[in-house]
């Protein structure tokens, strides 16, 4: 009895290490274990200028504590070369901001950083990747920010590792207001009027604001469309804002380890002031759109965009030379619909994406692990 206990216990440890570090096996969960501690630590706060977005008052992550986010680079940019932050959702596709793109006029000199904490040193987990194409939004609008959100699909695949994870998107059956551990992440500056990037990856926890306040007369005054996600706090202090945009909004699962991107970091006015909390992207209102281009695609390509919002010279090529523009007779991607529910796909769904629910296996092992103790004291 005893030599079988044990094989099974060596048997449970080894499978949970095995389900952690795949990319094919689940998503939304951090391989590296006590990276994050919610009863003992705290991590400051984040802001936003318009159009562009960096955690304010944050502190470090440690490596591994977000592995699906990434950093967008261009070589033109002064110092770290970052441009934006954007979430893995696949082996081969990033989610970030429409804007992040407003300058870029050939998409074959950025580049995609995974896998790091610190982009002076990123470590030889990191893996770097060129880009395939840029799908935008077709009604993404730089005037008011509406639709401010885009796919990158990458060169070739990643390969996933402890500090390489794929991030959870979520559908219409996600309850978003009710989580309540929320927080963001970027390599942004770390002061309101500071205009370089950190080095370091910031983090800072933020709360979830009914987005009828964040548009009510004294906060943003009607400014909040309804794809969107408020986040911070009424009194400010903590909120993100330049070089954080495209960067994930992040949430755990009630009463698990899951963690869902339930936000893309797009705007916000002035940087962690009070009734000014950050503006994202939703996620789950997009959900269905998310799928169909990267499903689809090429056939199903988004238009391209106009605005600026980075600092680099811009090279003499139109933007339309690299993503092609999307045929009249094709129709813009609807809204998510509460029902029926979308039919999820292994690289967004945390469920469907394994044979067997992974969820409900981790709770069986983990019982028959305390079983075990029990038995063997």
């Amino acid at each position: 009895m005893n030599w079988l206990g044990l094989l099974i216990l060596l048997t449970v440890a080894g499978l949970a290490h095995s389900i952690q570090y795949t990319c094919g096996g689940t998503c939304g969960l951090r391989a590296v274990p006590s990276v994050y501690h919610p009863k003992t630590n705290f991590y400051g706060n984040v802001a936003y200028d318009y159009g562009m977005t960096r955690v304010v008052g944050g502190t470090g992550a440690k490596p591994g504590a977000w592995p699906w986010i990434v950093s967008i680079q261009h070589p033109w940019i002064p110092g770290l070369k970052h441009l934006c932050g954007g979430s893995l959702i696949s082996k081969q596709w990033v989610l970030t901001a429409a804007h992040c793109f407003d300058e870029v006029t050939e998409i074959s000199l950025v580049y995609v950083v995974i896998g790091a904490t610190q982009l002076t040193q990123p470590g030889h987990g990191a893996q770097v990747r060129h880009v395939k194409q840029v799908l935008i939004h077709r009604y993404y609008n730089p005037d008011d920010m509406s639709y401010d959100i885009a796919l990158m699909e990458l060169s070739k695949p990643v390969q996933c590792s402890p500090y390489i994870q794929l991030a959870c998107v979520p559908d219409t059956t996600l309850r978003v207001s009710e989580l309540q551990n929320c927080w963001v992440a970027g390599w942004g500056s770390t002061a309101p009027r500071a205009q370089k990037s950190s080095d370091h990856l910031q983090q800072a926890k933020v709360q979830l604001i009914d987005v009828q306040l964040c548009n009510s007369s004294r906060w943003y005054a009607g400014k909040i469309h309804t794809h969107n996600v408020c986040a911070g706090y009424p009194h400010g202090n903590i909120d993100t804002c330049q070089g954080d945009s495209g960067g994930p909004l992040m949430c755990q699962e009630k009463n698990s380890d899951y963690w869902w991107v339930i936000g893309i970091t797009s705007w916000g006015k002035g940087c962690a002031r009070a009734r000014r909390p950050g503006i994202y992207i939703s996620t789950l209102y997009f959900y269905d759109w998310i799928l169909f281009h990267m499903n689809l695609s090429p056939d199903g390509i988004s238009s391209p965009t106009s605005r600026a919002c980075s600092h680099f010279l811009i090279p003499p090529y139109t933007w339309s030379n690299y993503i092609p523009t999307l045929q009249p007779s094709q129709k813009p991607w609807p809204r998510p619909t509460p029902s029926p529910k979308p039919i999820p796909v292994p690289t967004l769904g945390k469920v469907n994406s394994c044979p067997f629910p992974i969820k409900i296996l981790m709770e069986f092992l983990t019982q028959v692990k305390e079983l075990l103790q029990q038995t063997f004291g």
